[in-house]
Parts: structure tokens; C-alpha cells; sequence
């Protein structure tokens, strides 16, 4: 390195002093002097500009009803999911809460760089397991941290990872196609290394209730670089699809069919007339109301007028003939 030498000699440099103290040089001439600094720590990564998490919210909605359904189908199991708000923090943050065991499972989510992680509180597993074989549903509290899962929790533990990954390549397809791929399982959270402790990772918990008050998290968590390269596509892609793909029609076909056994109280009214209080008051056994029939009378669907229709029989039934359907009212 080169010796640094001073440009001005030790008198000038005491003109120069002198000058600034007395006000003869003026001072403080430079460029940009109204800014301020603000301090940055270059090892702390800023979340106020990546990932939407309005996007994530979007996905987690749509992975708990796949998510619900398919536990429905192959564990004969109605458990209620409610989504909590998306949060980003520390990985280091999110892991101190943990207590072993879990089921901690390492997986990889193509194309997605890097690896994600589903961890399933035990007292769902032993809910479900219960379920499963005719009980109530109860969960078991209490369980020692060294605590080995047995094959058969082991195979229930399987079984819902298999929905899980199916519902949530689900609730992922109108945006990405992902691939979801289980690398390996742990019973000890301090073990899923897929980020250093001050990376920042992004958490999705799933509050899950089964059975007699059973109740236990499933946590998603994505390291936040992994979804960083995707951020601009998960900003411009908060809609739910373009409506045309595979998964919105079976949503909307799944729909319909819920709708369709929906019970309607269906009426029938063929006149109606005015009168008095005293008048009503009056009638008894035999007596004959006299009014005006319309040409059509009126079915009514839960209270609201619906089709025109001609009163008759059909055999020993009483029966209705639709003849036209009313304009909405307006």
C-alpha cells in the first residue's frame, strides 16, 4: 500500500482551520446535506419487499378445503382446519416454541429451490388413529419427548402426508405447478435444518380439531429464498385462476353438487282475499269464503315467488303444473 502523504503543507492546514473557525471560509458547501442516513444490517434479510402474503393466504384457503375433503375420504375423518394469518420470521424464532416429539417432515417442493418442512403435532395423529379404528377421536397429551412413533402412527402419519401433498400441489396449481417430494422425517424440529437460525422462513399453521376436543397445529414453513425467485409471479397472481382450469371445475362441479342437496320448503298459494278482524273472528265450521281465483296460482320457493302454476290432481295426489317462471323481483 502507498504511503499517504498530506496535499497541503502543516501551514496551510492551520489557515484553512483558522478560516472555518472565524467564519472567513464558509463550511458545510457540499452536496446533499438534507439527507439523513439510516442504518442497515446487512445480516438481517428486509421482508418488507418479497413475497405477498396476501398470495399465501390465497393458497393456505384453498389447500384447507382439499386439505379437509381428502382427510374425509381415506381416514373416514371430519376434521375441522382453520388457516391463521401468515407470518415471516426468524427460523431460529420459529423453532424455539417447538417441543419434541413431532412429526417433522423434510420436503422439497419442485421447482421450488431448496426445502420446505410439514410438521404434524402428535395429538392429531393419535386423534386420527383413534378415528380410524372406531373410537371417538381422542387425542393423548403428555407423551415423553424421546418418544419413537410406532408403525402404525407411522402409517396414519403417511397416509395424511399423502393428502397433504395432493392438496396442496391443488391449491398451488393455479399459480406454479409444484411437485411435492418427502425427503425424510425427524421427531425433533431442531433437526429440519432447511434454513439457518437467522433466515428468515415463511409459516403457515393450520389449526386442526378432531374428535373430543383433540386439538393440534400443522405447520407449513418455507424458507423465504425459496419463494423470492417466484414473488413477481405470486404479486401478479392473487386471483384464484382464470376459470378455466381442471381444478376450479371440479371446485365449482363439487359446488353445485353440495348445493343440489340443499332443502327448499316449496308452496303453493291458488288466492288470497282481504278482510276484517271482526270478520275472521266470526267464521266457524261450514261456513263459505267467497273470492276472485286468478287465472294461475303462485308456487313460492322458501318464501319467494318463483313459477306460475295450474292446480290440479294426478290420481289420488294433489299436483301443481308449472306454467312459466317469474321475473326476479327487482
Amino acid at each position: 500500500m502507498a504511503e499517504f502523504t498530506n496535499l497541503l503543507s502543516q501551514e496551510e492546514l492551520e489557515a484553512l482551520s483558522a478560516g472555518i473557525q472565524d467564519g472567513s471560509i464558509e463550511a458545510d458547501t457540499g452536496v446533499n446535506l438534507g439527507l439523513t442516513a439510516v442504518t442497515h444490517d446487512l445480516t438481517n434479510e428486509d421482508s418488507s419487499l418479497g413475497v405477498s402474503v396476501s398470495a399465501i393466504d390465497m393458497i393456505n384457503e384453498r389447500f384447507v378445503r382439499q386439505f379437509r375433503v381428502g382427510l374425509l375420504d381415506v381416514l373416514r375423518t371430519a376434521m375441522k382446519i382453520n388457516a391463521k394469518e401468515v407470518e415471516i420470521m426468524k427460523f431460529g424464532e420459529y423453532l424455539k416454541d417447538l417441543r419434541a416429539p413431532l412429526s417433522v417432515n423434510t420436503i422439497r417442493l419442485n421447482p421450488l429451490r431448496g426445502y420446505s418442512v410439514a410438521i404434524i403435532e402428535p395429538s392429531i395423529i393419535f386423534a386420527a388413529l383413534d378415528n380410524f379404528f372406531g373410537g371417538f377421536g381422542r387425542g393423548y397429551d403428555g407423551v415423553p419427548p424421546n418418544r419413537m412413533f410406532t408403525p402404525t402412527e407411522t402409517s396414519i402419519i403417511k397416509i395424511m402426508l399423502n393428502v397433504l401433498f395432493g392438496s396442496l400441489q391443488e391449491a398451488w396449481g393455479p399459480i406454479l405447478q409444484i411437485k411435492c417430494e418427502h425427503i425424510g422425517a425427524e421427531i425433533n424440529p431442531q433437526f429440519a435444518q432447511i434454513a439457518d437460525e437467522n433466515d428468515l422462513v415463511v409459516v403457515s399453521r393450520f389449526v386442526a380439531d378432531i374428535g373430543k376436543g383433540a386439538q393440534g397445529n400443522i405447520d407449513l414453513v418455507y424458507p423465504y429464498n425459496a419463494l423470492k425467485p417466484i414473488r413477481d409471479l405470486l404479486r401478479s397472481r392473487v386471483q384464484t385462476g382464470d376459470g378455466d382450469d381442471v381444478s376450479d371445475k371440479e371446485w365449482s362441479a363439487d359446488l353445485r353438487s353440495a348445493a343440489e342437496d340443499a332443502e327448499l320448503q316449496v308452496s303453493v298459494k291458488l288466492a288470497e282475499i282481504e278482510t276484517t278482524l271482526v270478520k275472521f273472528e266470526a267464521l266457524k265450521e261450514g261456513d263459505v269464503v267467497y273470492f276472485s281465483k286468478a287465472q294461475y296460482a303462485r308456487m313460492y320457493v322458501n318464501g319467494v315467488p318463483v313459477f306460475d302454476a295450474d292446480v290440479g290432481a294426478s290420481g289420488s295426489q294433489m299436483a301443481a303444473r308449472l306454467v312459466q317462471p317469474l321475473s326476479p323481483i327487482k
